[in-house]
């Protein structure tokens, strides 16, 4: 790597933004809704706003930290704090968990089809570079902190 960032397939706030436009072309177009009780949407709705509560709390942990939350710029330390104590990913995971809740609270199997495409490009176009990046950037430290925090949960 050239440049002090891991080279990221594509910016992971912009792939959620063309993954939930997709999905919500699919839904609208294609008219299909699951049979969920209103409840297991309500779980959704509640599923996506405790998501954007984690995120920022995670970001609120980064910038604590004095590192970059951008994955196009630099990491300037490893944080394992907060929700960095429970997995590598807490934005990530938040993505992931906004877009199901999403798809639950629009009761849409279409939306929720483009779950595995996104966790698939988040996984293998973002996370696996930002892991090789940070294990040559900080080796011995980031391996440590691998080895007793999982990826996701």
């Amino acid at each position: 790597m050239t440049e002090d960032n891991p080279g990221v397939l594509v910016f992971p706030p912009l792939l959620f933004s063309i993954c939930v436009l997709a999905g919500l072309i699919l839904h609208f177009t294609m008219g299909v809704h699951a049979a969920f009780p209103m409840w297991v949407r309500l779980g959704g709705v509640a599923l996506g706003i405790a998501s954007m509560a984690f995120a920022w709390w995670a970001q609120r942990v980064m910038r604590a930290a004095g590192t970059n939350i951008h994955p196009g710029q630099p990491t300037t330390a490893i944080v394992e704090q907060g929700p960095f104590a429970h997995t590598r990913n807490p934005l990530y995971l938040s993505l992931t968990l906004l877009f199901v809740g999403i798809g639950i609270a629009l009761a849409s199997p279409a939306f929720l089809a483009l779950l595995l495409p996104f966790v698939a490009i988040l996984r293998w176009g973002v996370i696996a570079r930002e892991e090789r990046y940070l294990d040559a950037k900080f080796g011995d430290t980031y391996r440590s902190y691998k080895a007793r925090v999982r990826r996701w949960v």
